[in-house]
């Protein structure tokens, strides 16, 4: 990835081309309070969704609220997943009481609890993060349909550096197709963040919602024991700015130098940024990450060239396959040559064959696919160059390299 101009002046609100109108409200819209419904981007800094839901509501001189929904099942997640992002959450919590923004939390589908608060409370305008995957789209569809005809829906792509839409209007084969459109928006997207602005008028109910957080907690671990928590990863925004920043182990601090050399050896785990738990649920901003990352550019600029490629061009093929991909998880989304590899030798002879138990509990000949699965069993995560090119080669002989991990 070439290297990258200095941020511009700092903007005062979010660029329109960060933002997608789900819904147009009726004019005048009614002067009801703004929600922002956040989910994927869990954090309270360098967050534009948050950003932009304050400044419209100061703009409109009405109170302003974050909303969570708590999905009692989502794509087969456990303790290990819940517990770190529950965790997060009630670091969330405590650091906006100061903002004296309310945090309100939901259980159940967004389909039904969104809009029922949106009703209750009046809200003229939904500031919801973007997400690709079919469930978050189909529930914001659902979410458009049962809202009243006043209420603006906002999405905002506070996940990725360039926005999905604005990066590219179509699938995208691979990061060399993607990667000169993604560079090319870099010195536009690539800006420092605005201070966020304490709302002009408070909610009308001062006190949040009280939260059980230990009750939720222990009540997932206990559900989702079956994989249990990990140890190493501590959750919040904090500890995700210690491993970015840290002076004991931070990444940029103290392991970048070593990035472009040995973060596909396998043997040098601490060569890896471990970011991935961080941005995955949004605890803290790939932005942010790319911002302090150029500024140690003159020291290793090697290193941070290759960061910057695995955070920003990599990370947004994965959202841009998921995007404009509706078959994204089953081999009908896979491109049509490697289709054509898996049924070409879907009679070859193999050695072995295994169920899904034996390769889950790692009982196969191979030792590499034995370590790597162990690896995700005990730490939570497995090392990228096994995930792409060992595991990828076994699997179908096609290394997609759409979700390199940091």
């Amino acid at each position: 990835m070439a290297s990258l101009p200095s941020a511009s002046t700092k903007p005062t609100s979010v660029q329109l081309g960060r933002i997608h109108v789900l819904k147009e409200g009726s004019h005048p819209p009614q002067n009801g309070p703004v929600v922002y419904w956040m989910f994927r981007d869990q954090r309270l800094k360098d967050n534009w969704a948050l950003i932009h839901a304050v400044d419209q509501a100061n703009k409109a001189n009405v109170p302003v609220a974050i909303a969570f929904n708590l999905f009692d099942q989502f794509l087969g997640a456990k303790a290990r997943q819940l517990g770190f992002m529950l965790k997060g959450l009630r670091q969330l919590q405590k650091s906006i009481e100061h903002t004296q923004i309310p945090f309100f939390l939901f259980r159940g589908t967004a389909e039904e609890t969104i809009p029922k608060f949106l009703g209750e409370c009046k809200a003229s305008l939904l500031v919801t993060d973007f997400s690709p995957l079919r469930q978050i789209r189909k529930c914001k569809d659902e979410i458009c349909k049962r809202v009243s005809d006043s209420v603006t829906i906002h999405e905002v792509d506070a996940h990725n550096v360039v926005p999905v839409w604005v990066a590219s209007d179509k699938l995208e084969y691979s990061a060399k197709t993607i990667r000169g459109k993604v560079n090319k928006l870099i010195p536009e997207y690539l800006i420092d963040f605005p201070t966020l602005q304490p709302p002009n008028k408070k909610w009308d109910d001062a006190t949040d919602q009280f939260l059980d957080w230990d009750g939720l907690i222990a009540n997932v671990l206990r559900n989702g024991a079956e994989v249990p928590e990990i140890e190493w990863c501590e959750p919040g925004e904090t500890a995700a700015m210690e491993v970015l920043m840290g002076n004991k182990d931070g990444f940029l601090t103290k392991r970048l130098k070593n990035y472009s050399t040995d973060r596909n050896n396998p043997l040098k785990p601490r060569a890896l940024s471990c970011l991935s738990p961080y941005l995955h649920f949004g605890q803290i901003s790939a932005q942010r990450c790319a911002l302090e990352a150029r500024s140690f550019r003159k020291l290793n600029a090697q290193a941070v060239d290759t960061f910057l490629e695995e955070l920003i061009v990599r990370r947004e093929l994965a959202d841009n396959f998921c995007y404009y991909q509706p078959n994204y998880d089953t081999m009908q989304g896979a491109w049509e040559w490697a289709r054509k590899t898996l049924m070409d030798h879907a009679s070859d002879k193999r050695e072995h064959t295994y169920t899904m138990e034996q390769l889950e509990k790692a009982q196969t000949a191979d030792p590499l696919w034995n370590a790597s699965q162990l690896e995700m069993v005990h730490y939570g995560k497995m090392h990228g160059f096994m995930r792409q090119h060992v595991l990828g080669k076994k699997d179908s002989g096609v290394d997609k390299g759409t979700e390199r991990g940091t």
